[in-house]
């Protein structure tokens, strides 16, 4: 007893010492707990000192499962001798998820040990959902601990500047994959070392069509001794049932197990090493892809439940056994030019079988818009036999083209469904309700998003509803997101692919069975506070409703529920079911769920509130209540980041949660046809992803330079003409200028094979700035020999020729062409996208100067993401890429500039002394540009070219170069 008694004593002071160190750290904490001291609330003060104590707990578990893995590890040494040929071994793989009443814990644990006998990078990779926050980080390095904390972003950032590990990285990235992002860490290690990764993330549980479903990504491209994943679940009124669908594939059929009593259930996924194996023989994993848990839980309370534990409360109300009400819905469909493909038709066989699905007692409307807005009826009709025929057959008869004029088309649905109302021709007992289906932003009429906003909100009635449907990563989802919220509705991504027609059935689903309307949840006044949303416009077949708060009362608590459903109004009340009791006695549960839940769901309202704020003033005093939980809770969110550092706090790593912005991508381009977004495409925009190339020497064991965010998949040529050039196999970027003479027309891409051609012409700044004459690119020309098209852009207009068809486009407008197999969109004052034969896709950034800057003119940029489907023979300054060279990079050194470091580069059968420096790269940042990191060569680029830069020079905008001789020998001796 008086050890244990030494060791609290010992605990507290640490505690104590991990306290001093957040204040003496974080500004913001320690103005926090001033102001907390100063007020006397030492209750307040605890809650503040809270996260120093639950983060030196997570360490010492943290020691305690290192010491438990020892003796298991131990008996599976045997099974290591599996040679991938890299040195690389993983020792285990291991996950456990604990979910108590929706709410889910899960942990992933990845050791890896470097056999090699040069340095390695070791990569610890997570996906994980969107709508989960990270709440701790751990990381041992060759005994080395950093554990991570969550602080407010700048005192984190400024922190990590002071620190910067060396050979070390960690981020959070946003991916185009279902409601996933991805937390990226490498570690640069010398052989025989010994790495173990440790990542915790929260998220509730959302019920969807009638069950919740956890979801775990699953990937290794290695066997791996101990491969094993534990999910528990306890749910205190029971579970109904638990499935595990086999969305890993038949390989693994049967190797999943489930056991499942009354409340709890336990599903593991244990593959051994030969149902790891893609083949008999092989040495790389199966293994990719989502783990999926489904389950429901029993309703005999109509009413709910109502949990309370630790102090809070939480109440689920999800009533099953009521008729639907009936609905009157309008269909608002985008039709412009840019849904032109598959995105159309995805939509169309979405939309046959809603129209299928729809209530006898339903009424509906469609409307399409492109730059004009048409009615299928000016009115609501039934949704009889007759009508449904008849509007199948119009969504089958629509060709898209045009612009997009959302504005009308949203008023022309409200007027609709306005006047049915006040002719008396809806149902009082009735859901209105308007689907947006819309792939890209307003180019027609008002294209204002604020006004758009305010227009809808001004004519919008309180009866009806506004659900948003994106399609892809063009449209901006943030606005999508908040004319939904605004509206009592909520917003959705669809991702353009071949199931985009099931998301959007889906997603009609959902909204497809209203059962309550107008439904308030209360509680006594002085028994509870900080209460989540408790009013809600409608509930859904299917979903549930979820209420938490703060529990003041040592009494009985009890809910009051008021609903309208077909029939009758209800009044319905619940008693609260204290759980503390029965945690303490389970295993697997976690005892502190509801207050993280409560913590979770407001977090999730402030956000949403967040973006709806009518004034910065507004928007500053959600932010601070924001950052005030997301410190408490430790949760990784927009407003937080996490600081990972080692034990003496002399190395540290920094994970921000990135902004979920329209993400545009590729995918979207490579079979639906042209962008239309208001910023960028997502190839031409940097994602924050620390790597190293893997191609290097072994002297990067002592002397490797600082790894750096890189844009994936991006090439581009910008500025005084700045190439920068991204090569996928090494991750990495080159960087190199050409300087020639004004006039000068240089080859940019060539493809005898596709007969596409790109070509740019120089132009001069308007004199010398330091003696140097800068020049840039003023005329961009794309020609498609096959197709017989030729784009000219220029700083002040667009031109489109094709046989006896022309058309001229002002920077000034937006505008869209469908024409051959060619798909253009012009961004007013921003951008050209050029997509032709769905094979090749161009963007031309336009930058505009201040007319009367004494030295700078406007220009363009030119940018092409990786996916073009160029030939072998493909070629040019940027073309000739497409065909990734060769690099081996070795002798790294401290260079001139101590923030640039050189090393040697072999490419080509050339030996270059490049340098580890920046450019800049105006894809997110049109105006000033943003530092990216890569290897520069000097002098035009020259060994990393095929011949010498003047090869590239051609008589005119659309002719075809000559390649440069390439001695193939050389290459080969490499």
């Amino acid at each position: 007893m008086r050890h244990l008694n030494s060791f609290i004593c010992l605990l507290l002071a640490v505690q104590v010492q991990s306290f001093v160190f957040f204040v003496a750290e974080s500004d913001d904490v320690q103005d926090l707990t001033w102001n907390y001291l100063e007020d006397n609330d030492i209750g307040k003060f605890n809650s503040y000192i809270q996260p120093a104590t639950r983060l030196i707990s997570r360490y010492e578990r943290y020691k305690r499962n290192i010491d438990s893995n020892e003796e298991e590890e131990d008996e599976q040494n045997e099974e290591w001798e599996v040679d991938t040929g890299d040195g690389i071994k993983i020792a285990y793989f291991k996950v456990e998820t604990r979910i108590t009443s929706r709410f889910a814990e899960t942990a992933v644990r990845r050791k890896v040990i470097n056999s090699a006998k040069t340095a390695k990078s070791i990569q610890f990779n997570v996906q994980i959902p969107k709508s989960a926050f990270i709440t701790n980080f751990t990381m041992n390095v060759n005994g080395i601990t950093f554990v991570g904390s969550v602080m407010e972003k700048t005192t984190a950032r400024n922190l990590y500047t002071q620190a910067r590990s060396r050979g070390k990285a960690a981020g959070i990235v946003r991916t185009n994959s279902y409601d996933m992002e991805t937390f990226k860490t490498e570690v640069h290690v010398p052989p025989g070392s010994v790495i173990e990764f440790e990542l915790h993330y929260q998220e509730m549980l959302y019920r969807k069509q009638g069950f919740y479903e956890y979801n775990l990504y699953l990937q290794s491209d290695k066997l791996v001794p101990q491969f094993q994943v534990d999910i528990y679940i306890f749910e205190p009124t029971g579970i109904s049932f638990v499935r595990s669908p086999d969305f890993l594939g038949d390989h693994f059929k049967g190797v999943t197990k489930i056991t499942h009593s009354k409340q709890k259930a336990h599903v593991s996924f244990k593959p051994n090493f030969q149902q790891q194996r893609k083949c008999e023989n092989c040495t790389s994993s199966i293994i990719d892809g989502n783990f999926v848990v489904t389950y429901d839980v029993p309703r005999e309370n109509i009413a709910g439940e109502l949990q309370l534990s630790d102090g809070y409360f939480v109440h689920f109300f999800a009533p099953n056994d009521m008729s639907p009400l009936s609905k009157n819905i309008i269909f608002v469909i985008d039709v412009s030019g840019s849904m032109w493909g598959l995105k159309m038709k995805q939509t169309v066989q979405a939309m046959q079988t809603i129209l299928d699905d729809l209530g006898a007692e339903d009424y509906f409307g469609i409307i399409d818009f492109n730059h004009n807005v048409r009615c299928w009826r000016g009115e609501l009709v039934p949704s009889d036999s007759v009508y449904i025929s008849e509007a199948k057959k119009y969504i089958q008869d629509i060709q898209p083209n045009g612009g997009t004029n959302i504005n009308e088309a949203l008023l022309r649905a409200i007027h609709i469904l306005s006047e049915a109302m006040d002719n008396g021709l809806i149902n009082a007992q009735s859901v209105s309700m308007i689907i947006l289906v819309s792939d890209g932003d307003p180019t027609v009429g008002e294209i204002k998003l604020s006004a758009i906003q305010k227009n809808v909100k001004k004519k919008m009635r309180e009866e009806f509803s506004l659900f948003s449907l994106g399609i892809g990563f063009d449209v901006d989802y943030d606005f999508l997101e908040r004319i939904a919220l605004e509206n009592r509705g909520i917003a959705q991504r669809i991702y353009a692919n071949q199931d985009a027609s099931q998301q959007l059935k889906n997603f009609y689903n959902q909204v497809a069975s209203p059962l309550l309307k107008k439904i308030v949840i209360n509680y006594p006044e002085d028994g509870v506070s900080d209460v989540t949303q408790n009013s809600f416009d409608k509930f859904f077949r299917g979903s549930e409703l979820v209420v938490a708060g703060k529990v003041e009362t040592d009494g009985a608590l009890q809910s009051f529920i008021t609903a309208s459903s077909v029939m009758v109004d209800l009044s319905l009340t619940v008693d609260g079911s204290d759980l503390d009791d029965i945690l303490a006695k389970q295993k697997h549960a976690l005892p502190g769920f509801a207050r993280q839940l409560w913590a979770y769901i407001t977090i999730r309202q402030l956000l949403a509130e967040r973006s709806l704020a009518s004034s910065a003033a507004k928007k500053r005093t959600i932010t601070h209540k924001i950052l005030g939980l997301a410190l408490q809770h430790q949760f990784v969110t927009p407003m937080t980041a996490l600081l990972v550092e080692s034990e003496k706090g002399n190395e540290r790593m920094l994970a921000d949660s990135p902004r979920d912005s329209r993400q545009g991508c590729c995918s979207g381009l490579t079979h639906q046809g042209v962008t239309s977004s208001s910023t960028k495409p997502p190839w031409a925009q940097i994602t924050v992803t620390p790597t190293a190339p893997n191609q290097r020497g072994p002297e990067m064991e002592s002397a490797a330079p600082p790894l750096e965010s890189i844009p994936p998949h991006i090439t581009s040529v910008d500025g005084d003409p700045h190439f920068i050039i991204h090569l996928p196999k090494i991750n990495d970027n080159i960087c190199f200028n050409v300087d020639t003479k004004p006039g000068t027309i240089l080859n940019l891409v060539s493809d005898p094979d596709l007969g596409v051609v790109v070509n740019g012409q120089v132009i001069a700044a308007k004199k010398e700035n330091n003696k140097k004459l800068n020049t840039y690119f003023g005329t961009i020309a794309t020609y498609f020999k096959n197709n017989n098209i030729y784009i000219e852009v220029t700083t002040e207009k667009i031109s489109v020729m094709s046989g006896n068809y022309s058309h001229l486009f002002s920077w000034r407008e937006s505008g869209n062409i469908t024409k051959n197999g060619l798909n253009l969109f012009v961004k007013k004052d921003q951008h050209v996208t050029v997509r032709v034969n769905e094979q090749v896709t161009f963007m031309v950034m336009l930058h505009r100067v201040w007319k009367k800057h004494p030295v700078n003119v406007d220009f363009l940029g030119l940018y092409t993401p990786s996916s073009n489907m160029f030939s072998p023979n493909v070629h040019g300054l940027i073309g000739q890429f497409s065909n990734e060279p060769f690099i081996y990079i070795y002798n790294f050194h401290p260079g001139k500039d101590p923030q640039k470091p050189e090393a040697t580069m072999e490419v080509k059968g050339n030996k270059l002394e490049v340098t580890r420096g920046w450019q800049k790269y105006y894809g997110t940042d049109p105006v000033n540009g943003t530092d990216v990191y890569c290897w520069f060569i000097h002098n035009n680029g020259k060994g990393i070219i095929d011949g010498h830069f003047m090869d590239y020079v051609v008589p005119s905008l659309n002719s075809f170069p000559t390649p440069p001789k390439i001695d193939y020998n050389n290459l080969k001796k490499l």
